[in-house]
């Protein structure tokens, strides 16, 4: 058992110097890791040439790209595989309130590959300035108008260098006279805002639309709840998601990210602030009664401070009980001059004052319990009671919690349908972002369900097949780690075969036999011997049984002899008994022992 122990110890401690030694080399000179390189070079070189030409691996399958086409009725259908931006409109606004070096919508724009993509011939609209305001916008085939069949928006986003703090949202611009795309801004009315949006930490996805008040005419925000799905890989990843909102006409919503729901609700229920005011709001000019009684507990009034409470009493007073520790140093000060500072040659007393030795702890005190005039621990006080107060009681006058009383919201009403909302006309990006190079791809606007599912199936589907295709598996990724970190090639040796060798030295390994020597030498018997003896024994232990049942059955034979005859002798007896005269039992009688005389000698 030491042996396998000890076994297992070696191991392990080998997978510990390889790691070592790479970080050892790590640290090393370049001239060194040349070195080093290039024997590793030679051996390859000479390890090539000795082996036998092995089979290529089979090549990864390749995903052919090809524009996604509607295969139905759309508002909006853009994939930017043309490659320009025809259709696009840049912003020249200013924004609002905002320093004229930054106010300009001055970011750029621009059709381009993906980066590191799978997919040749597939481009995308993207954002490639940072810290700027962008904002570019498209006219919709026809504007869409809110009526009996559901609104589907659907796009594709790749935070292709992460996401420091930015947005990827889109807004529906609303059909109204003054739009013009030509000075999109900010403040630009929109019907529906949808997006990933992230700042620091905080991940969003938002669900904004803009309802009308039907008696005010104003339109005032409402925000979706915020999700519960964890939204944070789909901005750190760096792959392409595919966002989804589905509006039905019935309020409910719905939206998905990569065709998977993580949020969904109802317009009238689920969005803040509500959709419908409530019908009775407190009344702004009812006021609180003066005499209004809210303190549930009041001090008892007739209470009376006990005679014998001292207030003036210290919460705490000296131990008088405490000794002084033996060895206390009362002439020595807890902090000396340091003996060994010395003034600095700059130093100006005129300038700086007169110089003083920094202080150091009493190198005396180390030794001792302490230093300077001793004193009296402080402890808690047991006649401190501190000041009077009378007790709480229950306040009798007590009233509640005053509220102001209600009366009916002069600015209720109810909107039961607020699907129906403002109609929109055009599809805007309004963007700030302190990350460049965000890829958007494959907008859609229809009412079809199916239309947007196979829009994403010829879009979004087929990055996600090419980024399948093109990833290595998990014994590939080990490989090319090993590739570039060759000490990888011993960890996956003892990651391999340490669980391999235990399992056989543990459960294949047999209790090992001594040699016909070490019999001689101990004239133990041998294998062979001790099993004839064995048998030997065995044999003779079932005669032994045998013989003692035989002998049983001939005992109990005799026994039950022996018992049939007396059984006989018996009843013969009695019947002589009853033949016999009463006369003869009276001498029988007589004749026992009990009536007999005793005899002289």
């Amino acid at each position: 058992m030491e042996l396998k122990w000890l076994l297992y110890v070696t191991l392990l401690a080998l997978g510990t110097l390889a790691v070592q030694a790479h970080d050892m080399d790590d640290d090393n000179d370049g001239d060194d890791v040349v070195d080093i390189e290039d024997d590793l070079d030679d051996g390859i070189e000479e390890a090539e040439e000795s082996k036998p030409e092995m089979s290529t691996p089979p090549p990864t399958p390749k995903v052919t790209y090809r524009p996604p086409v509607p295969t139905g009725e759309v508002y909006f259908a853009e994939s930017f595989d043309k490659g320009t931006l025809d259709g696009w409109i840049l912003s020249r606004a200013k924004k609002d309130d905002t320093d004229d070096e930054i106010a300009k919508y001055d970011g750029k724009w621009e059709v381009q590959d993906m980066k590191d993509t799978k997919l040749p011939g597939d481009k995308g609209l993207v954002l490639v300035t940072r810290a700027k305001h962008h904002a570019i916008s498209s006219k919709l085939a026809k504007p869409f108008v809110f009526d009996t069949r559901p609104l589907i928006i659907q796009y594709e986003v790749n935070f292709q260098n992460g996401i420091e703090c930015g947005g990827a949202y889109v807004k529906l611009l609303s059909k109204t006279p003054e739009l013009n795309l030509d000075q999109f801004h900010d403040k630009t009315p929109y019907t529906i805002m949808f997006g990933p949006d992230k700042c620091g930490e905080d991940y969003k996805l938002h669900f904004i639309f803009r309802h009308k008040n039907p008696k005010t005419g104003r339109y005032e925000e409402k925000h979706a709840k915020r999700p519960d799905a964890d939204l944070k890989t789909y901005f750190t990843d760096k792959k392409t998601h595919l966002y989804t909102l589905v509006l039905n006409p019935d309020n409910s919503f719905e939206i998905l990210v990569d065709q998977t729901v993580v949020n969904s609700g109802n317009l009238l229920n689920d969005m803040s602030p509500p959709v419908n005011p409530p019908r009775e709001i407190e009344d702004p000019n009812d006021q609180k009664p003066e005499d209004w009684d809210e303190r549930p507990k009041i001090p008892d009034p007739d209470a009376v401070k006990p005679d014998d409470w001292d207030e003036d009493a210290p919460a705490k007073i000296a131990d008088e009980n405490a000794v002084k520790p033996e060895g206390w140093l009362d002439d020595e000060p807890e902090y000396v001059a340091d003996p060994d500072a010395e003034k600095p040659e700059d130093w100006d007393e005129d300038m700086d004052g007169e110089w003083e030795a920094p202080q150091i702890a009493n190198p005396k005190c180390e030794a001792a319990p302490g230093c300077g005039t001793w004193q009296r621990p402080m402890i808690d006080n047991p006649n401190y009671k501190g000041k009077w107060k009378p007790p709480m009681i229950d306040n009798v006058n007590y009233q509640g919690i005053w509220k102001p009383r209600k009366i009916p919201n002069p600015d209720f009403f109810e909107d039961l349908e607020p699907f129906k909302m403002t109609p929109f006309s055009a599809v805007g990006l309004e963007l700030w972002s302190m990350t460049s190079d965000i890829f958007f791809d494959n907008f859609i606007i229809c009412t079809e369900r199916a239309v947007a599912d196979d829009w994403a199936s010829d879009g979004w589907g087929l990055k996600k097949a090419a980024d399948g295709a093109a990833e290595p598996g998990v014994v590939g990724q080990m490989m090319a780690a090993a590739e570039e970190r060759p000490w990888l090639w011993v960890v996956y040796i003892l990651t391999v075969a340490l669980p391999v060798f235990l399992v056989v030295l543990f459960c294949c390994s047999g209790k090992k036999q001594p040699s016909a020597a070490e019999y001689k030498k101990t004239d133990a018997p041998q294998p062979d011997v001790m099993d004839e003896e064995k048998e030997e024994e065995k044999d003779k232990g079932d005669k032994e049984e045998e013989e003692e049942e035989e002998a049983n059955e001939e005992k109990l034979g005799s026994d039950a002899d022996i018992g049939n005859a007396s059984q006989e002798e018996e009843e013969e007896e009695e019947e002589e008994e009853d033949r016999k005269p009463a006369s003869e039992e009276e001498e029988t009688v007589n004749r026992s022992p009990r009536n007999r005389k005793p005899r002289k000698d």
